[in-house]
């Protein structure tokens, strides 16, 4: 069957430029009711297939404004989105890529699962449609969407890059650029290869630490995606994120090191505190050390945000994910 997502054959079964238009404003942009969009064009009826995931479960923070949406796939395999609702007003999103993931870093839930598949492009849109109709019942409208949840985005190329077209493409989401981000553990040929075809589309470097041997130890695939190939496909701008952990990466060694590393850039730092999950051994590092830390960073020129992440008390806060 056809998918909404597929512009040309959605062109050729409604030949009514202005109804097509109407359709896409309404399912796509103000994420109406299937029933009132297929209204628009029924001749779409029955020739399409208009949702890949289903909604089981749902889990509201009672401490921020996190949402965690446990969503289920034809195959029977679960994923999870997250809302993140922002003190500032803002809305973001978090999208997974795959279900499960190979990187297997030992600070996070999802590498556990190991990997079982690519999202498709539908796949992570869908993640997109279903989260901005809830926003739609509450008034809000869907500012950012980050690709940070379950899995590798750059082990997935096609399918991810389908999805980040579709999201900026005005005929369909319609998001700016500048409202996007992918976070990768490092791919350095991906990264190249993404830096060239969206330049505009923010890259996130879950760095963690810029010394190898410790980064080996947090991140297995470190041994095979070296910080020294990694430097060679930094972009001058991204975003590198740097999870603390106690006695392990919140060393001044760790400070120099990650200062060496990025010499040359104008890397914007984020610090985050690590977010316990069943069966992990880390412990995050105190408020003092973070702030420490980030001030060497700040002294050094660089710009440094420390994060709070939302959705732990849900299992929704970064690392956290692993589709229960």
């Amino acid at each position: 069957m056809t998918s909404v997502y597929d512009t040309q054959v959605l062109e050729t079964l409604c030949r009514d430029p202005y109804r097509l238009r109407k359709f896409r404003n309404a399912f796509f942009k103000k994420a109406l009711p299937l029933e009132e969009c297929l209204a628009l064009v029924p001749e779409l009826d029955d020739q399409v297939c208009f949702e890949y995931l289903e909604i089981v479960e749902r889990h509201d923070s009672a401490t921020d404004g996190a949402t965690k949406l446990l969503l289920q796939a034809k195959d029977d395999h679960r994923i999870e989105s997250v809302i993140l609702r922002i003190g500032t007003g803002r809305t973001s999103l978090c999208i997974s890529s795959q279900i499960g993931c190979a990187a297997d870093c030992t600070f996070c839930a999802t590498g556990k699962m190991g990997f079982i598949r690519n999202l498709t492009a539908a796949e992570m849109l869908d993640q997109v449609l279903l989260a901005k109709r809830l926003l739609c019942e509450e008034g809000r409208t869907l500012r950012n969407v980050v690709v940070m949840g379950m899995g590798e985005p750059l082990h997935n190329e096609t399918e991810l890059y389908a999805a980040l077209d579709a999201l900026r493409d005005p005929r369909f989401f319609n998001l700016s650029e500048k409202h996007l981000m992918v976070s990768t553990v490092g791919v350095p040929a991906a990264m190249l290869r993404f830096a060239e075809r969206f330049p505009k589309i923010n890259l996130a470097l879950s760095l963690h630490s810029a010394r190898q041997e410790v980064r080996e130890q947090l991140m297995p695939i470190s041994k095979v995606y070296t910080l020294e190939m990694i430097k060679k496909a930094l972009p001058q701008n991204l975003m590198v994120e740097v999870l603390l952990l106690k006695g392990i990466n919140d060393s001044p060694e760790e400070i120099s090191s990650l200062l060496e590393f990025l010499k040359g850039t104008q890397a914007h730092i984020n610090l985050i505190q690590f977010n316990a999950f069943s069966g992990a051994s880390f412990e995050p590092v105190s408020t003092e050390t973070r702030d420490a830390f980030g001030d060497a960073l700040k002294n050094a020129g660089f710009k440094v945000t420390l994060r709070y992440s939302l959705g732990s008390d849900i299992a929704a806060a970064c690392g956290q994910l692993a589709g229960e």
